[in-house]
């Protein structure tokens, strides 16, 4: 069974940063693209990132780009997110998402993505 568990969520100033992490077990990490994800109230689930296994090919939002930087570690299961100089509209749940299939760079459609963590909330006040 595939778990996939978010940390490093908080409040913080606009401007600032935060760096989430996940956590995975139950896959073969390393086979797995995987994604980060973010849902505000009232709004669609949200692409932020995206990782292939390998760690050689990322892409972002056009919202993030030049803020966010996400990275993984294979050697020990954990993919991150880096996210600096923060905005009030970053205020989100964030998730981490696992590819369906391995070795696979899914469309950045959430239905593309087979597994979730349970999501880390990111409050950034103006």
């Amino acid at each position: 069974q595939v778990q996939l568990v978010e940390s490093g969520g908080g409040l913080v100033q606009a401007g600032g940063s935060l760096r989430l992490s996940c956590a995975a077990s139950g896959l073969t990490f390393s086979s797995y693209t995987m994604g980060w994800f973010r849902l505000a109230p009232g709004k669609a689930r949200e692409f932020v990132a995206r990782i292939s296994w390998s760690g050689r090919s990322t892409y972002y939002a056009d919202s993030v780009k030049g803020r966010f930087t996400v990275s993984r570690h294979n050697a020990n299961n954990t993919v991150s997110l880096q996210m600096n100089t923060l905005k009030p509209e970053d205020t989100a749940v964030y998730y981490c998402a696992a590819g369906s299939r391995p070795y696979e760079i899914p469309n950045i459609n959430p239905s593309n993505f087979g597994s979730w963590g349970q999501g880390t909330q990111v409050t950034v006040s103006s």
